[in-house]
């Protein structure tokens, strides 16, 4: 696992490992980096996968409004949310995330899939409110950690997948 050091100088390189944080003196920990949230979005209807990527269908989701000034009320439920910064994972890199301990100490979860090395992009993930009275979030939130681990062997074909450079 890279440590803040390391993180420091890939965040420092071109392109920045990731770009667009709000006070990297915060969000570089000694063992990851946090994504702060830029919107939740609610889910319309219901999504379809096979093995056949051609057959994917994501589901329509609706942006929730923070009130004016930047909080947000969730119901128990599932969201989809959009991160501020932008990750570019070079080809000897890969990346998991974990929540963080605030949001399990309040009964809430954010889930994503592995950050495969060569994806460059502002992601999604699913943020999940198990707590049944709710939870209260304010925009710009630190929300995750981004842990980056390097490869034995550089891929030869990093990611190239449909989110690639999503949101940009």
């Amino acid at each position: 696992m890279l440590s803040h050091d390391e993180l420091i100088r890939l965040i420092n390189n071109k392109p920045p490992l990731v770009e667009h944080m709000i006070d990297p003196e915060i969000q570089v920990q000694p063992n990851g980096v946090e994504l702060t949230l830029q919107r939740v979005e609610g889910y319309e209807g219901s999504g379809v996968i096979a093995f056949d990527n051609s057959e994917r269908k994501l589901p329509l989701t609706k942006n929730l409004d923070f009130d004016n000034d930047g909080w947000l009320d969730l119901p128990r439920g599932c969201y989809k949310i959009v991160f501020n910064e932008i990750v570019n994972i070079p080809k000897n890199i890969a990346a998991i995330a974990k929540p963080r301990s605030s949001l399990l100490r309040c009964g809430v979860t954010v889930e994503t899939a592995v950050w495969d090395a060569g994806y460059s992009g502002r992601s999604e993930s699913l943020l999940v409110v198990f707590n049944e009275k709710g939870f209260r979030l304010k925009k710009d939130a630190r929300v995750l950690q981004l842990l980056f681990f390097r490869l034995d062997e550089e891929v030869k074909r990093g990611y190239s997948g449909i989110y690639q450079n999503e949101n940009f």
